[in-house]
């Protein structure tokens, strides 16, 4: 049986102890949380930095019942340096979160593959899997590529986090999708978006991390994509609106979000 978890995205104006409540109020299971940001400057919560935070966040989790599903971003980049993710490995451990996203904007491949590996064994120390998500303007760009990294690399603890949009906008394909090993996937990203795919990178930027629609409100077929993953994974459902945050709350958004992705989940179930 899936569990829902209420991504970072999709609340982001919101730091993980009023996120944490809010989960808990609409009936998420889980929380994604953003600690470090997806782009230099970006909004994150650095718990790592933060002791006090980390405490208040600690005792909602404690509080709530609520878990942590996965940890955001790394971002690994020609200069990131594996060592210095100590801290955050740490801070992971003691929110007892399960995976972590990682994105590859390293343009060199073989170094990416080899830093991603040393990184896998680091967080696997500390009970983390390590998922790499594929974007389709990263280094990863679709389903294929990181099929092959993750099978170099190797790695017990390497996963691949299929996000329904970059799915889609990546043409990535359910047939490939069937063939990854059920271990290598260890949660996914539920959306929607526009039948009509963007033409430009800013565009495909711009939809995944301001303006994604509800589940089942837009053209991507998500119920054969949801029928293609495992019943059992923890759904993460990352719907970010700017817009529309703009005049609705967090919780009325979360709640729509969780509605919308269950109802996707129950037609995939009705149509096994």
């Amino acid at each position: 049986m899936a569990s829902f978890s209420l991504a970072a995205l999709t609340v982001l104006e919101l730091a993980p102890p009023e996120m944490i409540a809010l989960a808990a109020r609409c009936g998420y299971e889980k929380v994604g949380l953003r600690l470090l940001p997806a782009t230099p400057g970006g909004t994150a919560y650095r718990l790592m930095d933060d002791a006090p935070l980390l405490r208040e966040t600690l005792a909602r989790l404690q509080a709530t019942g609520v878990s942590v599903a996965d940890l955001e971003v790394v971002a690994f980049r020609p200069e990131t340096d594996v060592a210095s993710f100590t801290p955050f490995f740490e801070t992971g451990a003691r929110l007892g979160a399960r995976h972590i996203l990682v994105a590859a904007y390293d343009p060199d491949l073989t170094r990416f593959s080899d830093r991603y590996h040393r990184f896998c064994e680091a967080a696997a120390a500390y009970g983390l899997t390590s998922d790499l998500e594929f974007m389709p303007w990263t280094s990863v760009p679709d389903l294929k590529t990181a099929m092959r990294i993750v099978a170099d690399v190797d790695h017990p603890s390497a996963g691949i986090l299929v996000d329904a949009l970059h799915f889609d906008r990546s043409q990535s394909s359910l047939a490939d999708l069937r063939t990854v090993p059920a271990h290598r996937l260890h949660y996914w990203q539920l959306c929607d978006g526009p039948t009509e795919r963007p033409t430009t990178t800013e565009q495909l930027i711009h939809a995944a991390r301001e303006e994604r629609m509800f589940p089942g409100e837009g053209g991507i077929d998500l119920v054969e994509l949801t029928r293609a993953m495992p019943d059992d994974l923890t759904i993460s459902i990352e719907v970010p609106t700017v817009q529309l945050a703009k005049t609705v709350d967090a919780e009325t958004r979360a709640r729509r979000a969780l509605a919308a992705g269950k109802a996707v989940v129950e037609r995939a179930r009705a149509k096994s």
